[in-house]
């Protein structure tokens, strides 16, 4: 049994478009070449039987012409009776086995139906490489004739016809492409649309035109967009409105922790009525990120923006460092963009007490901006659960150092807005690499 599997020998295309395209060019090119050869072979057939008909008619009417011409002159009309498939011999010509060849034995019928029943006549085939055979007969005067016949099969083939056939299987193959192109442009918009479809809802809504297919298709995807819309808002809304809510209540908590004797119980509770202040900021904050970011794109100096984040850590007192240039622009919302690193300096702080901010340009006209920590790490399994929001790994970190499980769920979404991509990685020794991977303004 062979071990191939079927991708191992057959080298699919991974489009439709190309898919398509194959199958019906491959099926055209078939189909036109069988058409060809029983063209050809039915072309063959009809000017072998006409040619038959011919050579009995003009082999019966020159074989009577030499028996009522006088001896003496028969060899001067061989040369004028003498036709491209046979000519007339004035002698026994050479002995043989009988013909075997299909053509031979159906020409060689031919003629003796035409002249057999007048002249008896021996027929044997001619060794060589072509097909060949003699019709031996004698003439009322005893005199022997040979008839030395080359059965051609059929016609000749023009010149022009490959050409003709190779300009109708471009001709073919170009409407193919075409077929196909329009077919599967339908889909390929699909897919862009629903690549477009990102965190702010705001994908290019799809034409409901087209064949029944395609137009039920766009009114489908459409319709699928406007109930994500809607589902995506009223679960912002909602989480909105219980952080919004909650605000009140912890106020009055906060005013009635001032006013309480007990000084220990009353900073427990401090503590704790900071911890919930804090959820409801980053929960307002995230649901507010759910739709991306209201602020738009704008060409910003990368470099004095990092920069300028850097400073503000460091009048804080807080150790951070940078290294690297862009030497760029980014088209990217400035505010998000801050908030996202913001966030990332934020987790190196809280978790290593220290870090550090890379950038550096690639050739792929993106731009990569890491945020290194020293810190414990997250294990393997964990680098991409905790973008998801409310997911703290203490357990891994530091149990002392609090959070709400909300800045890398936020850091995410508005990367997303921004058409970056943010990624976490170990890092060699010990600690722990954000890497944001962002693209450079054209």
């Amino acid at each position: 049994m062979s071990s191939l599997s079927t991708p191992s020998f057959l080298h699919w295309p991974r489009t439709l478009f190309a898919r398509l395209a194959l199958i019906l060019l491959v099926g055209l090119a078939l189909a036109q070449t069988f058409s060809f050869l029983l063209t050809m072979k039915e072309r063959d057939e009809s000017m072998t039987n006409v040619m038959m008909g011919y050579v009995e008619r003009e082999v019966a009417s020159s074989v009577a012409l030499l028996d009522h011409l006088p001896p003496d002159e028969r060899a001067e009309w061989l040369p004028r009776l003498a036709r491209r498939s046979y000519e007339f011999i004035l002698g026994p010509g050479v002995t043989g086995t009988p013909p075997d060849a299909r053509l031979s034995e159906r020409f060689a019928q031919s003629i003796g139906e035409g002249i057999g029943k007048r002249y008896p006549l021996t027929v044997n085939a001619v060794p060589g490489e072509r097909e060949r055979f003699q019709v031996h007969l004698r003439l009322t005067d005893g005199s022997p004739l040979t008839i030395d016949m080359r059965p051609m099969p059929g016609m000749p083939m023009s010149g022009w016809l490959p050409l003709v056939l190779v300009l109708q299987l471009v001709v073919l193959g170009a409407c193919c492409w075409l077929a196909v192109r329009v077919a599967t442009g339908p889909l390929k918009q699909l897919a862009r649309a629903a690549d477009t479809l990102g965190p702010d809802l705001k994908a290019r809504r799809l034409p409901e035109s087209g064949p029944d297919e395609v137009a039920r298709a766009a009114k489908a995807f459409n319709a699928m967009q406007d109930r994500v819309a809607m589902y995506m808002t009223q679960r912002m809304q909602i989480l909105a409105a219980i952080t919004h809510d909650l605000q009140t209540p912890i106020t009055r908590m906060r005013l009635r922790v001032d006013v309480m004797d007990d000084d220990a119980t009353g900073a427990k509770l401090q503590q704790d009525l900071k911890e919930m202040e804090s959820l409801v900021k980053e929960g307002v904050t995230y649901a507010r990120t759910l739709h991306g970011t209201n602020e738009a794109p704008r060409r910003i100096d990368p470099d004095a923006l990092f920069e300028s984040i850097v400073d503000d850590y460091l009048d804080a007192g807080q150790t951070v460092t940078l290294r690297g240039s862009i030497g760029g622009a980014l088209m990217a919302p400035p505010q998000a963009l801050k908030r996202v690193v913001g966030n990332l300096v934020d987790n190196a702080i809280k978790y290593a007490g220290a870090a550090e901010i890379e950038v550096a340009a690639r050739d792929d006209g993106r731009a990569v901006v890491s945020v290194l920590d020293r810190g414990p790490g997250i294990p393997d399994e964990s680098l991409e659960a905790v973008f998801e929001p409310f997911v703290r790994l203490e357990g891994s970190r530091n149990r002392q150092t609090g959070g709400t499980g909300l800045g890398l769920a936020i850091a995410r979404q508005l990367t997303l807005a921004m058409d970056a991509s943010l990624t976490l990685h170990q890092r060699e020794g010990g600690g722990l690499e954000a890497r944001l991977i962002i693209r450079i303004a054209a």
